[in-house]
């Protein structure tokens, strides 16, 4: 993993921990400190995408009880295999996490760490420094749609696109594929899409 990509990621589960309320009294951080918050928010990220498994598995289950009724039998199994084909897929998408969380640690680890923790910091003090102004001017882009109405993690993604972009000077293409890859990561379908045309209005 280039180490740039690395420590924007570092960056995204960081600012996953740092309270919106008080986002001007952070300072700055140690790497074991950033590994800490990072790992919390991977934790609440998997917390809340095993709770929506467990969902699908409960709907699955009622639709499956209700088969005693022959004229709704089929339609009953159809939804219960549709809600457990949606709780594989958050599975699945879970131990790819899971999976790269490992590859994440030990890439810490090595010689560049230095390099990655400052990398990773200059992004998490630009996202706060330019907090306010950033949300205005991708609430201009969404429209009809509010930033805060995203979810957390979707919104600093598109955080750190934005600084990518106006800040950091990052070429569009290259900001448009690391937002994109952390959204498939850490995102969902719709969050994804939303990410896209957020993007893309945001160039223009």
């Amino acid at each position: 993993m280039e180490s740039r990509s690395l420590a924007r990621e570092v960056a995204l589960l960081v600012l996953g921990q740092i309270s919106k309320q008080n986002i001007i009294k952070y300072n700055p951080l140690s790497l074991e400190k950033m590994l800490d918050l990072g790992l919390d928010t991977l934790i609440n990220h998997w917390r809340e995408q095993l709770d929506e498994c467990a969902i699908q598995i409960e709907l699955a289950q009622e639709e499956l009880s209700k088969t005693d009724f022959e004229e709704t039998e089929k339609y009953n199994i159809s939804l219960a295999r549709e809600y457990l084909n949606k709780s594989l897929k958050k599975s699945e998408s879970i131990l790819n996490v899971l999976s790269d969380t490992f590859e994440l640690s030990r890439l810490l680890t090595l010689s560049d760490q230095e390099n990655i923790r400052l990398e990773a910091m200059n992004r998490i003090d630009l996202v706060v420094k330019y907090f306010n102004e950033i949300n205005d001017s991708l609430d201009n882009v969404m429209e009809g749609w509010r930033l805060k109405r995203l979810p957390c993690i979707d919104q600093d993604i598109l955080r750190l696109a934005y600084i990518d972009l106006f800040y950091l000077k990052t070429p569009i293409p290259v900001t448009c594929n690391e937002a994109v890859n952390l959204a498939h990561r850490y995102s969902d379908e719709q969050g994804r899409k939303m990410i896209n045309g957020v993007l893309r209005r945001l160039q223009n």
